[in-house]
């Protein structure tokens, strides 16, 4: 019986030894709620979203863009189609397209509307630029309609003012006659900045005899 004591003893007294020892080098378990407050950090497994676009590709050098001025050049005035969103978009980008008419300066339009819209007023620009014609703002243009075309395009009609047209002052008249205004055809285009000027449409039939303009 003595003999069974001693190691009995012996072995309570490691297992107490052996506990302390693995509380001291932190290899219990610590209960919750216990001692320091737990850390917890959250991974979200939602995906990133995917780009819905491939972003545009860098301009190869600085674009040249021309804000309407304070005392605004030309007026476009919507009138009954002030709720279409191409004739928004017009009297958005029609400021800017008339301030590269007035500085005869065909890289505003190259740098701010499709390539088909610049490809039909680059000659006209270049001509005004070569023989000296000048315009003579402000101007004023009146929306007359609007009519759809294949692929989304609309067309929007406009009557413009006499001072929204070249003068040559070698002939001291007007290079485009219009003294009751003249028509204009626009095919507008929705893109990524909205909807711009997509090229210019012929205006066969339309009349600007009746119409006043504001400027």
């Amino acid at each position: 019986m003595r003999r069974l004591s001693v190691p009995a003893a012996l072995l309570a007294t490691t297992l107490l030894l052996s506990a302390c020892g693995a509380k001291e080098s932190g290899g219990m378990p610590v209960p919750v709620g216990g001692g320091e407050s737990e850390r917890t950090i959250t991974l979200s497994r939602t995906p990133s979203a995917e780009p819905t676009a491939a972003p545009p590709p860098k301009s190869s050098g600085p674009k040249k863009t021309v804000a309407p001025p304070a005392a605004a050049q030309v007026i476009v005035v919507p009138g009954n189609f002030a709720s279409n969103p191409a004739v928004q978009g017009l009297v958005k980008s029609y400021p800017v397209y008339f301030s590269a008419l007035v500085a005869r300066d065909a890289d505003i339009v190259k740098n701010n509307f499709p390539a088909y819209f610049y490809a039909d007023v680059e000659e006209r620009i270049n001509d005004a630029k070569r023989n000296g014609w000048v315009m003579k703002p402000p101007g004023s243009a009146v929306v007359m309609g609007t009519v759809p075309q294949p692929l989304d395009v609309v067309r929007v009609k406009l009557c413009l003012s006499q001072s929204t047209q070249y003068w040559n002052p070698k002939a001291k008249a007007w290079v485009v006659a219009g003294p009751r205004g003249v028509a204009q055809a626009i095919d507008m285009i929705r893109t990524g900045l909205g909807w711009l000027p997509y090229r210019l449409a012929p205006a066969t039939g339309m009349k600007c005899g009746k119409v006043r303009f504001p400027a």
